[in-house]
């Protein structure tokens, strides 16, 4: 089975520098890439002079984690597509359980390992952690991450179970899935399209599975900071982007409660003082109205819906019934 480790960068020099050899020296048995998004840096010459065995792909535009994914795995030749941060240290043998649940489980399709901080190497990293699930409102979580409740990684989650999204960060996923769904929805840019992925990857039998037998830290943050608006702006956009498109239910109703908890959250970004916050929150209802129609095409074009979510309300679970690990 091959496997093909494909990072995506966007003059991230620095970050292939440190985090490059990493990879080079745990992936032996795979085939290594930089797809490089029209980087205005000296990526793809530091790479092409100082590691001559990754092969380079040169997009022509920086069309972002989605369609910079999707150019770029049109040029790969493998069984399996690892997609892999910049930002991200592997460790020894990270893709053996990898591969052994892929061979074993032919109707595996997507796979995440555990996910920890590079920055606290004892902690569970935000994006991902111990693989993630959702909310009927779209809202996302993780084994080992709940909003910022953070556990320290005790081996709790040293197993191999099915979860709903795997995080983009380092995810794994059969080169006949990926063409199945037709790749990432290319209007996303960034953020949350691995979990729309994920989701019509269950909406049509396909399952997504966390190994925590492999091992990867994660940097997080490191091309588009946390506390950025442009990453509120995306994540509550491409959330009501994604619930709109495949959620089973009463569509109606969702997407009204779904709303009225983005007003809360963009109340309390206004409390603090963060106006751009909540601006970036208010453009992004804008624009998921604007899409709407060709939202609801999609949902009508897309396979039939599942039953999806692990919990109806991460945020009534979390801050009122105190519950703070799945």
């Amino acid at each position: 089975m091959k496997i093909a480790v494909v990072i995506l960068n966007w003059n991230g020099q620095q970050l292939l520098e440190q985090f490059l050899p990493s990879v080079i020296q745990h992936s032996e048995s795979a085939d290594i890439y930089v797809a490089d998004n029209a980087s205005t840096d000296d990526s793809v010459a530091f790479v092409s002079q100082h590691f001559p065995q990754v092969t380079i792909i040169q997009n022509a535009t920086n069309g972002g984690y989605a369609k910079g994914y999707n150019d770029a795995l049109k040029h790969v030749d493998a069984d399996i597509f690892c997609l892999l941060n910049s930002d991200i240290e592997v460790t020894k043998q990270w893709l053996t359980p990898i591969r052994n649940e892929f061979e074993a489980h032919k109707n595996t399709a997507i796979i995440q390992p555990k996910i920890l901080d590079y920055k606290n190497k004892s902690y569970f990293e935000y994006a991902g952690a111990g693989g993630g699930f959702i909310d009927k409102y779209a809202y996302p979580f993780c084994r080992g991450r709940v909003f910022d409740s953070i556990e320290k990684d005790q081996g709790q989650y040293n197993d191999i179970c099915s979860i709903f999204w795997a995080s983009g960060a380092c995810l794994f996923i059969r080169k006949s899935a990926f063409e199945a769904l037709n790749g990432f929805d290319e209007t996303y840019f960034a953020h949350f399209e691995e979990i729309d992925l994920c989701w019509r990857a269950f909406n049509t039998d396909l399952s997504v599975k966390y190994v925590g037998l492999s091992t990867v830290y994660h940097v997080g943050g490191a091309t588009l900071n946390a506390i950025h608006p442009k990453k509120t702006y995306l994540n509550f956009r491409n959330s009501l982007f994604t619930i709109t498109k495949n959620a089973k239910g009463p569509l109606f109703g969702i997407i009204l409660t779904r709303l009225i908890l983005d007003g809360i959250a963009g109340l309390k970004f206004l409390s603090q003082l963060k106006t751009s916050h909540f601006a970036a929150i208010i453009k992004a209802h804008f624009s998921f109205y604007k899409n709407l129609p060709r939202l609801l095409k999609q949902r009508r074009e897309l396979p039939q819906k599942k039953n999806y979510y692990k919990t109806t309300s991460i945020v009534w679970s979390y801050f009122i019934r105190k519950r703070y690990r799945y």
